[in-house]
């Protein structure tokens, strides 16, 4: 099979290129430098370049140092990227040079190329397209302007249809009363709602976090140049580009107070990535706690059943596994690994850049996505459809020997004690144990002993 190529040439030279590839000569010198992982930037952090180059462009013409055609031919090029188009053509691997400059190269040279298709005369990569930037600001841009869109477009929705959906759970079966446990072992009787609460709350506060780390990352490098200064860039260049970018994706973006800040360190996608990895967190422990409540139908706990979805052995007939809580368990797992990932990169601000920077994109959107979608499916096909086995719960709150801790302030710590090993080791109901060890009433332990009144905290009259 033969290739049709032709050449290109930049600052190093002559550079065999697809003969129909929009990109240019240091593109394909980056092809060619970095075979190594066959995992390009997600097409929400190329979008975004299209929005930084769009934004750019729209600010270069505002301050007179753009003309008014080529200003806009790379305008309505940048929007066909932005619109899905041409995605094929950002082929870079992630792991490539840690600035992302060949990203950043890529993105101006299929601009260019376009934005001259389009005016019917060439338009330059460098000295237009990328006119009053440098990668050094435009990547640290991209990675936090992909991240607080992700964020709002697909993140925030996800966690808010949790939140309502284990809101209606809570509605349907919240009165229900089941046996707590704490190191795994039976505790004090809670209800369903209360259970399911503390899994909503963890969602609340989580997003919170997420919301009050993003108003670091909406505070943005694009204005700092090459290291900080702002060398070769209009001083009113930024505050007008903000304004730009934040019409455009209709999120509020502003302009960094240092950029020093913004081009050494990824100090704000750090925390972000923490306040993911937290949301990730509570992600695992509604997933394992849905496993564990699920597990049996015969000898595990089986105090709810979740919908069978697939058979769950290729040689054990019949047998239907918690396939949903697993997977997003292991969603939860890969968020807290891209966290580690990012905290490590974001240490590699060497003097005036953090030179790990396609890494970081690369790990803080692919979390956002994976905990949206694993926050999504766990809520639509495990939250809103799993049953609850009420005579199972039942059963274990009758002989629930903790119960015996409502008649502490009574009889005291001790009596309470022996009744409860009693009533283990007789595998009897608690209610019978006490009526025989105590000299209280049936009435006033059928009173103190309701399952229901326990979970309501307080102190038993005495």
């Amino acid at each position: 099979m033969t290739h049709e190529y032709r050449i290109e040439t930049d600052s190093m030279g002559d550079v065999q290129v697809p003969k129909n590839a929009l990109y240019r000569a240091q593109t394909q010198r980056a092809i060619n430098n970095f075979p190594l992982s066959g995992i390009p930037l997600p097409p929400l952090f190329i979008q975004t370049l299209a929005y930084i180059k769009q934004a750019a462009a729209r600010s270069n013409l505002e301050l007179g140092l753009l003309e008014h055609d080529k200003a806009h031919a790379i305008i309505d090029s940048c929007q066909l990227i932005i619109d899905g188009q041409h995605l094929d053509q950002f082929p870079i691997d992630t792991f490539q040079t840690g600035s992302g400059t060949s990203s950043n190269m890529n993105a101006n040279e299929v601009i260019a190329t376009l934005a001259s298709i389009r005016l019917g005369h060439s338009v330059d990569a460098n000295d237009d397209v990328n006119m009053g930037q440098s990668s050094n600001d435009v990547i640290p841009t991209a990675i936090q302007v992909s991240s607080a869109l992700a964020c709002h477009s697909l993140l925030f929705p996800a966690i808010d249809h949790a939140i309502e959906t284990l809101a209606e759970r809570i509605a349907a079966i919240g009165d229900t009363v089941k046996t707590g446990r704490t190191h795994l072992m039976d505790a004090m009787p809670i209800t369903l709602g209360q259970e399911l609460a503390g899994w909503q709350t963890q969602l609340l506060k989580a997003r919170k976090g997420i919301e009050h780390a993003l108003e670091e990352v909406t505070a943005l490098a694009q204005g700092g140049t090459a290291v900080g200064t702002g060398i070769n860039t209009a001083p009113e260049f930024a505050v007008i580009f903000a304004n730009n970018i934040s019409v455009s994706t209709e999120v509020e973006f502003t302009v960094s107070d240092n950029f020093f800040y913004n081009l050494s360190s990824q100090d704000a996608i750090v925390a972000l990535s923490g306040q993911i990895k937290t949301a990730a967190v509570a992600l695992m422990k509604m997933s394992n706690d849905l496993r564990w409540m699920n597990s049996g139908p015969l000898a595990g706990l089986r105090e709810i059943e979740l919908e069978g979805l697939q058979p769950g052995s290729s040689i054990m007939p019949g047998k239907v596994n918690p396939v949903i809580p697993e997977s997003t368990a292991m969603i939860a797992a890969q968020v807290i690994g891209n966290d580690t990932t990012i905290t490590v990169a974001g240490q590699s601000g060497n003097f005036q850049l953090n030179v790990m920077l396609p890494l970081i994109a690369h790990n803080i959107l692919q979390s956002i996505e994976l905990l949206a979608n694993g926050l999504t499916v766990l809520a639509d096909k495990a939250l809103a459809t799993f049953t609850v086995n009420d005579a199972t719960l039942q059963q274990a709150l009758a002989k629930n020997p903790i119960l015996v801790t409502a008649l502490n302030p009574i009889i005291g710590y001790a009596k309470a004690a022996a009744i409860a090993k009693k009533a283990y080791a007789e595998q009897r109901e608690i209610i019978d144990v006490a009526a025989e060890e105590t000299e209280m009433s049936r009435e006033q332990l059928t009173t103190l002993l309701n399952p229901y009144h326990l979970t309501q905290g307080g102190v038993a009259d005495q």
